[in-house]
């Protein structure tokens, strides 16, 4: 018997060891596993229907596992989006003008607070009411007549990248949070960017090194450095594949090269081009569509093809197992999210904040800082004595300012209302339309005005995603010719003619040929798409109140004769990087109210390049330092190449030392041997100043 009672509590101590030492491993494990087992669990009890009805978009409720309905697709390319009131910012086109990364991740923070409010005053997860954002936008503006380029940070994998990561750490928010907060997207994989009109048909052919060193770079930025939670695959062929279905991109580069983890989901309805007559030819049955993208490792479909799922694995083209990797992905991430349980730390988060006049007035110094004073005789910043008036259709087209995949604003100042609110009484005349619509004695009705704002450019109604649109210039989206359309050119000649100086301030999401112009106008201000505060901050810089201080993101070509083909993606002839011509205004370029000057002293100080730059003028203002690379020996690679930028505040007549630090990245060059880009040593020439067209030199061997 006692030897019995020893056994027996031997054994008890055995017991509750075991059970503390469980209790103790499951106290220590990580959200993300935990996550992963919850959801594991719930995956050995989905039929295959059910797992094919997670990998939607616009995934039904499995009530009898306490799933809730989800969808996946929400957007927030510059403000919460397509979902009500919320803060509109700029532009990404205008804010990659400003350079500034700090202000870029801050703007993002407040669209991330915005999008948990909404999502949580919505009853349920519907359309564009989720937690999971398809933004940014990281492809390379190449040509300027694409029109989704606007959707864009640029046409520099430098900029991009340093862009595209702000505005991942923006939404997604601190990595290390029991809770996300946010997904953002990176997206469309790979070598897309134009045409509209032939995006669901085109095959992209690019080298290697095209590839490596100008298409790839800004993904592998988000992925490896940002931690980007999900990755979306574009409507084109490259190589003759479908990117949906393009292994080496998927699997060999964003899975395998970088270790991605995060999910792979694909544009919308572009599964479908895979079999659709007319378009990419790859397969022949929706079934045959589902097979292969699931087996690419699609995660989640914006469409309809995995309906078919069932019916490629009736087939035998799928094993019900092949779905799981997927479904296991989803469903962790959906439990980490806190969607699955309506668990949030962010419902705290005041309902006011959404377009409050905080949020507004970040939005105005934003677009403040996106504008750039590509021209100027002196008439700038006006002094509020000219006798002003204001002329163009676009100085008081409220939804012109908001582009794109854009919130719906309970205000918007236009620019008009803002100079309205300077000047009372000013007088206003259209004078035009955007492409047509002259109207009669323009110059006789502005009166004795002696200054005339004109509001020019294009619009979203003419550039943007796969668009009905044919009209002179213009077409399906995508522009034909890059020059202000005619009638306003017409009407801008006409002011010079009858003596009046002229102040363009051209809205435009792309680079335009503006040659005329530099001759009818005595100054010329690019606004972009400025969002809801784009009025306000526009005034503030005509009228001295701010200092322009915006750089080009993308190069002003002189007209298309400078432009290769727009379906030659090839990188040669295309952005600052390869083109050998003379651009009208180049990558990198704005005029301020004051002067900098850059020393000739630069110099590699302790691993950076220490760079004297001074105000050599009378007012403060801020510049952007800009840092480029070139090789000499590589006679086939870019002419120069931006690798590094500082934006600095100065006070007149101050100086300061910048610093930009020289690492191995910086040195990142193609190898042929290697097939990549790699450090490279060799000898270099380190090119500094405040646009890329003018720039001090300093011999560098790396």
């Amino acid at each position: 018997m006692i030897i019995f009672v020893i056994k027996l509590i031997t054994y008890m101590k055995k017991v509750i060891l075991l059970t503390l030492a469980v209790a103790v491993m499951a106290a220590c494990q990580s959200p993300q596993q935990k996550a992963e087992k919850r959801a594991k669990d719930i995956l050995k009890q989905l039929t295959l229907e059910e797992k094919a009805s997670l990998m939607v978009y616009n995934s039904p409720a499995v009530e009898r596992l306490g799933i809730r309905s989800y969808n996946w697709w929400n957007e927030a390319l510059h403000g919460v989006a397509r979902n009500g009131a919320a803060t509109v910012f700029p532009m990404p086109i205008a804010m990659a003008a400003s350079f500034d990364e700090p202000l870029l991740e801050e703007v993002f923070t407040v669209v991330s607070d915005e999008a948990r409010i909404k999502h949580k005053m919505a009853a349920e997860s519907g359309w564009y009411q989720g937690l999971t954002f398809w933004t940014p936008n990281i492809n390379i503006f190449r040509d300027p007549r694409w029109g989704r380029g606007m959707e864009t940070y640029g046409e520099d994998p430098y900029l991009t990248g340093v862009m595209g990561m702000a505005v991942v750490r923006g939404l997604q928010g601190d990595p290390k949070a029991p809770v996300k907060k946010l997904h953002a997207c990176a997206k469309h994989l790979a070598v897309h960017s134009g045409t509209e009109k032939n995006r669901h048909q085109f095959d992209a052919v690019v080298s290697e090194r095209d590839l490596r060193e100008t298409y790839l770079p800004a993904f592998k930025d988000l992925v490896t450095k940002a931690g980007v939670e999900e990755v979306m695959t574009a409507y084109n062929r490259f190589r003759g594949v479908p990117c949906g279905a393009n292994s080496y991109l998927v699997n060999d580069i964003l899975r395998g090269e970088w270790g991605y983890k995060g999910m792979v989901v694909s544009d919308c309805w572009a599964l479908d081009d895979f079999y659709r007559e007319g378009r990419h030819g790859y397969v022949k049955t929706g079934a045959e569509t589902a097979a292969a993208a699931v087996k690419n490792g699609i995660d989640v479909e914006c469409g309809v093809a995995y309906k078919y799922i069932p019916d490629a694995v009736a087939q035998g083209l799928l094993a019900p197992e092949d779905l799981d990797r997927a479904v296991l992905k989803i469903l962790t991430e959906r439990i980490l999210l806190g969607e699955m349980d309506g668990v949030s730390p962010w419902d705290d988060l005041d309902s006011t904040l959404v377009e409050s006049p905080e949020h507004r007035a970040l939005s105005r110094r934003m677009a403040a800082e996106t504008l750039v004073l590509l021209q100027n005789d002196g008439i700038l910043p006006l002094k509020g004595t000219e006798r002003i008036a204001v002329v163009g259709s676009n100085a008081d087209d409220k939804e012109m300012m908001w582009g794109n995949y854009n919130p719906i604003p309970t205000h918007t100042t236009t620019l008009l209302e803002a100079i309205q609110e300077r000047i009372p009484g000013i007088k206003y005349v259209k004078g035009c339309g955007i492409v047509d619509g002259l109207e009669g004695d323009v110059i006789g009705r502005l009166g004795e005005a002696d200054v005339v704002i004109f509001a020019g450019g294009i619009s979203p109604c003419f550039e943007g995603e796969e668009m009905p649109v044919a009209v002179p210039g213009f077409e399906g989206g995508d522009r034909t010719d890059i020059e202000l359309p005619a009638v306003q050119r017409e009407l801008l000649g006409a002011l010079k003619a009858s003596g009046k100086k002229v102040v363009l301030v051209n809205f435009s999401g792309s680079a335009m040929g503006l040659v005329p112009e530099t001759e009818t106008c005595s100054a010329i201000l690019q606004a972009w798409y400025p969002g809801q505060e784009g009025g306000p901050a526009i005034a503030d810089v005509l009228f001295g109140d701010v200092n322009p201080s915006g750089k080009l993101p993308v190069t002003f070509y002189k007209s298309v004769a400078d432009l290769p083909e727009v379906e030659d993606y090839n990188m040669e002839g295309h952005t600052y990087r390869y083109f050998r011509g003379e651009p009208q205004f180049p990558f990198g370029y704005g005029l301020s109210y004051t002067s900098f000057e850059y020393g000739g002293d630069a110099a590699v100080k302790r691993g950076s390049l220490v760079i004297p730059v001074t105000n050599t003028g009378s007012v403060d203002g801020s510049e952007v330092v800009q840092l480029y690379v070139s090789r000499p020996a590589d006679k086939e690679g870019p002419v120069k190449t931006l690798r590094g930028f500082k934006r600095v505040a100065l006070k007149a007549g101050e100086t300061v030392n910048v610093s930009i630090p020289l690492t191995d990245e910086t040195f990142l060059w193609w190898d042929e041997e290697a097939q990549n880009m790699v450090p490279l040593h060799g000898e270099y020439t380190l090119l500094y100043g405040g646009s890329s067209d003018s720039l001090k030199a300093l011999s560098y061997k790396f």
